[in-house]
């Protein structure tokens, strides 16, 4: 049968240390005395190599645990200072707890854990602690996980977007790892300064590296990469090629509903009006009534169907697996567009055929940011579930922590589950 001491240690989840003794205080908190056994004394808390005592610093301290039951647990040990020669004078590590920790490992991984799967009030409320403190362990959790692991290390194709996190135009950029499927950056910004601290971040050595970057037609990305990776294939992202048509249409189908409006047939326009989404969804997603109402266009007015045919067209193209097929309907739709009478698809011909290279290698590779703007819809999940941010460095630690692999698993819990689904 195991000691009273061995089940302590496990249940409290301080296998590496020595338990002395317990209490349980007035407040209704248990507290657990422990020390660091001898061949863990007057180690460094940065580098943990074994140095000279310096002094017993603030005296004996105190770690929050998790909780054993609905009792409060803290550790409490010595906190003696030591004198590294790399580091200066440090409070010595402890095996339970990370450097400057009030907490123990195993707290702090489960409030990671659970800070990327639940709200910021299930988190204060389950351990009791505020939502700042949480956003501070989110943080020491996250740089000790990039301290293990260089997500930048081995890139070959990125792709490159941004993403609203609050109103009033605040943007974050996103890099994500296309052959992994894992955000490896992300910082405040939306502006060719921030892509150049990617680059800087990534580093002359490992830039040579890159093969292929995926993006929309920002200039500011496009600037950027130009400026310090010259050598790559870029592609051209499909989402936005396709979101371009989208807004062709809808500038036809206002032109019309205005032209309708000044004619007289105001219940005509309304009905055109609210065949916005018909004209907006892919067909095959389409309710029967929405059917219905896409059958009707084409009786009500030709020009708007004919552009409503070339915003599908155009996405049939990126459909096609076959390069050598896809190239050909990319012809005969830039052929189509320019000759449709529809200004707003003449411009976008002239649009396409300035990045015509791009998409032709988005053909060719078949790279787009489909994944990121899968990521981008889990991140607005996560603000939103979160209820906002006051400091877009805690919704980034965050999401750095769900997305790129770095999330802890439950203690007690041998294999971490897939955090970037």
């Amino acid at each position: 049968m195991a000691s009273i001491n061995r089940v302590m240690k496990r249940l409290l989840g301080v296998e590496n240390a020595v338990i002395e003794g317990w209490d349980l205080a007035e407040e209704g908190m248990l507290v657990v005395q422990v020390r660091v056994p001898k061949k863990g004394r007057r180690r460094c808390s940065r580098c943990n190599r074994q140095c000279p005592a310096y002094d017993q610093g603030g005296g004996r301290r105190r770690w929050r645990s998790l909780d054993l039951g609905t009792v409060p647990v803290y550790i409490e040990a010595e906190a003696p200072r030591v004198e590294c020669k790399e580091h200066g004078v440090v409070v010595a590590a402890v095996p339970w707890a990370r450097p400057g920790s009030g907490f123990t490992r195993e707290f702090e991984d489960q409030c990671a854990w659970l800070a990327v799967h639940t709200s910021q009030t299930a988190v204060s409320s389950l351990l009791r602690i505020a939502w700042r403190t949480v956003g501070r362990i989110i943080r020491s959790v996250g740089e000790e996980a990039r301290s293990r692991i260089d997500l930048l290390d081995g890139l070959r194709r990125i792709g490159i977007d941004e993403l609203s996190y609050r109103k009033q135009h605040k943007y974050v950029t996103v890099v994500i790892d296309q052959d992994t499927g894992r955000i490896v950056w992300m910082a405040p910004g939306r502006d060719t300064a921030t892509v150049l601290k990617f680059f800087d971040a990534l580093g002359p050595e490992r830039t040579k590296l890159l093969e292929i970057v995926s993006a929309d037609g920002a200039e500011w990305i496009d600037t950027a990469v130009q400026a310090r990776a010259p050598h790559v294939i870029r592609c051209m992202d499909t989402f936005h090629v396709v979101q371009w048509a989208t807004k062709a249409l809808d500038e036809v189908r206002r032109d019309v509903w205005n032209d309708l409006r000044r004619s007289g047939e105001p219940g005509l326009a309304k009905h055109l009006k609210n065949a916005r989404w018909v004209l907006w969804h892919n067909p095959e997603n389409l309710s029967p009534s929405q059917q219905a109402t896409l059958s009707w266009i084409p009786k009500v007015n030709a020009p708007l169907y004919r552009a409503y045919l070339l915003k599908e067209s155009l996405r049939t193209v990126f459909q096609e697996r076959e390069i050598n097929k896809a190239t050909r309907r990319l012809d005969a739709w830039l052929h189509w567009a320019s000759r449709s009478k529809l200004p707003a698809f003449v411009r976008l011909a002239r649009t396409i055929r300035k990045y015509r290279q791009r998409i032709q290698a988005t053909l060719a590779y078949g790279l787009t940011n489909a994944t990121l703007e899968g990521k981008n819809s889990q991140l607005r999940l996560l603000n939103r579930v979160a209820h906002g941010f006051h400091h877009v460095q805690a919704f980034i630690n965050l999401a750095m922590l769900k997305l790129s692999g770095l999330c802890p698993s439950l203690p007690g819990r041998r294999l971490a589950p897939t955090n970037m689904s």
